[in-house]
């Protein structure tokens, strides 16, 4: 079940939130019950068997922090419970890769197990981790409650494709967290927000960037075309199912954390990480790179460091060459930003070059593999089947203009800028807004019912 869907939107919420805030029932423990038991419905609507596997990781890690909690070595507790999930992730993300490539380089041929990736499996991965560390840090942070750690690691809103919520950060609201209308209204607006980024925007970019993409051949202006399409499609796609989490946690009492801050107008490289997919950055910054020492250590060690960091955020992402390099590519970026000049030039540069850097590396990132992504990257700078334009540049062009023009302002925080001006306050100006926003509400529900064309990138992750 996905939060653009008809049953989600018109069956799913509706009916949570009619039972949530049933006046007849305001037990903290009940609300914390029926959230946990919608979002096992949730999740195992698409996923009917591998929802146990779920349940066995918050079973598993609520027993190590009941561990930490019983006075037992927390260091070596808090190992067994890294070293657990690693291994749980490994097994059915990466078996079969570490296994082809075994294969390819010691001429072995070991059968492949063919395991199908989890919806969301990194996600709640992580998070279990974060209970773990979060309760050996501070033990006074341990759930006596299974339902509780069961709630944190499989709440609905952030289940799937987050944003990676620390268990610090939520397990007091867990226990007392308020909720009220205002909180639904609230949540409610940023949805339909994130919504619309996702169907109207992400969808229908998702068109442009797959015709490049996907085996036709190319000239020159499609291959830029196809990069920019799928630049602001990843954008909106994740950004926009951010925003659904965050107004979706909202409308049940919970108060998470950005995921993005406008991350196409970094000025530089380090700003951009600062700003996109802020809650695995921030989660490997706490959990991976502070404890390694950060940069409160020799160069020499430092660059050892952001290299372990930026290896594992390559490897977190999938299963594939093209993600390892990707994330190596970023490492050598922020190098360069660190230790060179780079990091004195004028905005303006470091705005242009934070973009044609990120639009290169999104083409490694989208690529199937490490030879599809450099024909494409050599159609890009001139070595194009078809040379600098042919028809499907057109049709894109054409039939894309709107959508470009609109993801690259709504890229910009242009819409915060007003948004902070006084006569956005007034009355007048405040009824044409919630009219401006019914009728984005109803354009959205129109390409939903229009089109069954729905993909979501990180369900991938």
């Amino acid at each position: 079940m996905v939060f653009s869907s008809g049953i989600f939107l018109f069956l799913f919420l509706p009916i949570v939130l009619l039972i949530y805030y049933n006046p007849l029932i305001r037990s903290r423990s009940f609300r914390n019950i029926f959230l946990f038991l919608a979002s096992i419905i949730f999740y195992a609507w698409g996923e009917p068997v591998y929802v146990l596997l779920m349940l066995s990781s918050i079973v598993v890690n609520w027993l190590f922090g009941r561990c930490i909690m019983a006075g037992k070595n927390s260091t070596v507790i808090a190992a067994l419970a890294v070293v657990y999930n690693l291994a749980f992730l490994f097994v059915f993300k990466y078996l079969d890769f570490a296994i082809t490539n075994c294969n390819n380089l010691l001429n072995l041929s070991i059968p492949l197990f063919g395991i199908e990736l989890p919806i969301g499996i990194s996600f709640y991965t992580f998070q279990a981790m974060s209970y773990v560390i979060d309760v050996k840090r501070k033990p006074e942070l341990a759930q006596r409650s299974l339902l509780n750690v069961g709630l944190y690691i499989a709440c609905f809103p952030q289940l799937i494709a987050g944003p990676i919520v620390r268990y610090e950060t939520v397990a007091q609201q867990i226990r007392e967290r308020t909720e009220s209308w205002n909180d639904v209204t609230v949540g409610l607006r940023r949805f339909l927000w994130g919504l619309a980024k996702k169907v109207i925007l992400a969808n229908n970019l998702a068109k442009f960037a797959d015709l490049a993409f996907d085996g036709t051949e190319l000239s020159t202006a499609l291959a830029w075309l196809g990069a920019a399409a799928y630049m602001l499609q990843i954008y909106f796609d994740f950004s926009g199912y951010s925003d659904m989490a965050i107004g979706l946690g909202r409308m049940f009492g919970f108060r998470f954390d950005e995921n993005f801050n406008y991350p196409y107008a970094a000025s530089g490289i380090t700003d951009f990480w600062r700003r996109w997919h802020i809650s695995l950055s921030t989660w490997f910054r706490d959990y991976v790179y502070i404890p390694l020492g950060g940069n409160r250590v020799r160069p020499a060690r430092h660059i050892l460091n952001l290299f372990l960091v930026w290896l594992l955020t390559g490897i977190w992402h999938g299963a594939n060459w093209t993600f390892i390099l990707w994330g190596l590519i970023y490492f050598l970026l922020l190098m360069l930003e660190k230790y060179t000049p780079l990091k004195r030039v004028p905005k303006l540069f470091g705005h242009l070059y934070t973009l044609l850097a990120v639009c290169l590396c999104w083409v490694l990132f989208r690529a199937p593999s490490l030879s599809s992504a450099l024909e494409y990257l050599k159609a890009m700078f001139g070595a194009a089947p078809l040379g600098i334009w042919d028809g499907n540049a057109s049709i894109v062009l054409t039939n894309g203009f709107v959508y470009f023009l609109l993801g690259a302002i709504l890229s910009f925080p242009i819409v915060p800028f007003f948004a902070k001006k006084t006569f956005v306050q007034k009355p007048v100006v405040q009824y044409l807004l919630a009219f401006f926003q019914l009728l984005v509400f109803l354009l959205t529900i129109g390409f939903i019912l229009s089109s069954s064309y729905d993909p979501f990138i990180y369900f991938n992750f």
